[in-house]
């Protein structure tokens, strides 16, 4: 088989007429950019909720997690990631369904999410504090569940 062969000769000039617009519009207005309004950072208790998840589900390690913990807490959570208490339940990955937070003192969060993982569901809480350098760290941690003990 052989191909037809292209023409050797200029191209032709191009159909569409030198403007931006698209073909058949006359309207010389240009749609207007969209804007997406600003959204706010997520609060804090948001974020480490998804980083204690990841850890306590054995997604990531606690190292991963180590500069954003204080004192014993740390000790605490490598315990409880040894017994993965957020782990995958009958192939289905844990998720966060709901996190709420209260403010103790302008600082300082108690944090409580509900983790369900398939028909499991399990509570975890935990303190945040934020400290003198303007980062926040949690400073303890709390999981438990049908049929589990707090920790």
């Amino acid at each position: 088989m052989t191909r037809p062969r292209r023409p050797t000769g200029p191209r032709p000039a191009a159909t569409r007429p030198p403007t931006s617009r698209p073909p058949g519009r006359t309207d010389p207005r240009r749609p207007s950019p969209r804007r997406i309004p600003a959204q706010p950072p997520p609060h804090p208790a948001e974020l480490f909720t998804e980083l204690l998840l990841l850890v306590l589900s054995g997604q990531r390690p606690v190292h991963a997690v180590a500069r954003h913990i204080a004192h014993t807490a740390y000790d605490d959570l490598v315990r409880l990631a040894e017994l993965l208490p957020l782990r995958s339940v009958g192939g289905h990955r844990p998720a966060v369904q709901r996190v709420g937070h209260y403010e103790v003192r302008p600082g300082v969060f108690e944090v409580f999410a509900r983790v369900g993982a398939g028909p499991a569901l399990r509570a975890l809480a935990f303190r945040l504090h934020l400290g003198d350098d303007e980062r926040w760290r949690c400073t303890a941690v709390e999981v438990a569940g049908p049929g589990t003990q707090w920790h």
